[in-house]
């Protein structure tokens, strides 16, 4: 997979994902990732890439040309001229989650689009950009923070970033569930043990303990998620214990 950035900040892009898994996926090969900086496609010698709203309002846009002539470089250094998937990170967009990292998958080349000011001018929006991207309901003051979550989010699941498919198939939001509760050592911190099952070397009761460890944990943090999971008779049949439990505490 190729993933091209286009920013105002391709250095602060680049520090982060230079570093840690998504880095060593990068010098290894699993992954191609280039930020391009808008203003060096932007034809004033001032190197300017935003100008005043028309119709008036606060704050600065970003131009078109310097954009799309950015796209249009990234598109002829393609294989093929070929077009990438194109994603501006915007808090207009869809809220991302994990099965939009997922869908990501398919897509051989992505584009993301970081914009900056009060916004970028929706001609070029119109012309190159797929769909829009968010990290949740409220403002950034750039995309970046957005695009660099996006671009680790997607490349861990890449063949060969992480060690086995179930470092992330057993993860939060993989399954519809929160993850189960994690321990290492030590057996004992503050007077807190590690759970006995953990330590028995049953394979299937490990495997039970978890799976009503991250119904627990949903139910908990975000019983929102419960209503599409898919829960089979027993997982229901222990929510329901979960519900009548904590009915039975606070009475």
């Amino acid at each position: 997979m190729r993933i091209d950035i286009a920013t105002l900040f391709p250095d602060m892009v680049m520090a982060v994902l230079g570093e840690s898994i998504i880095g060593r996926a990068a010098q290894e090969g699993k992954v191609e990732i280039h930020a391009h900086n808008i203003r060096d496609y932007t034809a004033d010698r001032h190197r300017r890439v935003d100008d005043y709203p028309y119709g008036g309002g606060m704050g600065m846009v970003m131009q078109p040309q310097p954009i799309y002539d950015c796209h249009r470089a990234v598109c002829e250094e393609l294989s093929g001229g070929q077009r990438p998937w194109t994603v501006y990170l915007s808090p207009q967009g869809r809220v991302m989650d994990q099965a939009l990292v997922r869908s990501y998958q398919q897509h051989q080349n992505l584009f993301l689009l970081c914009g900056h000011y009060e916004g970028v001018d929706q001609r070029v929006l119109d012309e190159i950009v797929d769909e829009e991207v968010s990290l949740g309901d409220f403002v950034l003051t750039g995309g970046e923070i957005a695009a660099m979550a996006l671009v680790d989010a997607v490349v861990r699941l890449q063949p060969g970033v992480l060690a086995d498919d179930s470092c992330f198939e057993e993860e939060s939001h993989w399954n519809g569930l929160l993850e189960y509760p994690q321990y290492t050592r030590p057996l004992v911190w503050n007077g807190r043990e590690v759970p006995a099952v953990l330590l028995s070397g049953h394979h299937q009761n490990i495997v039970d303990f978890r799976r009503r460890g991250a119904l627990q944990n949903t139910l908990k943090k975000r019983p929102d998620m419960l209503d599409s999971a898919p829960l089979t008779d027993s997982d229901r049949a222990h929510l329901r214990q979960l519900a009548e439990d904590a009915g039975g505490k606070e009475r």
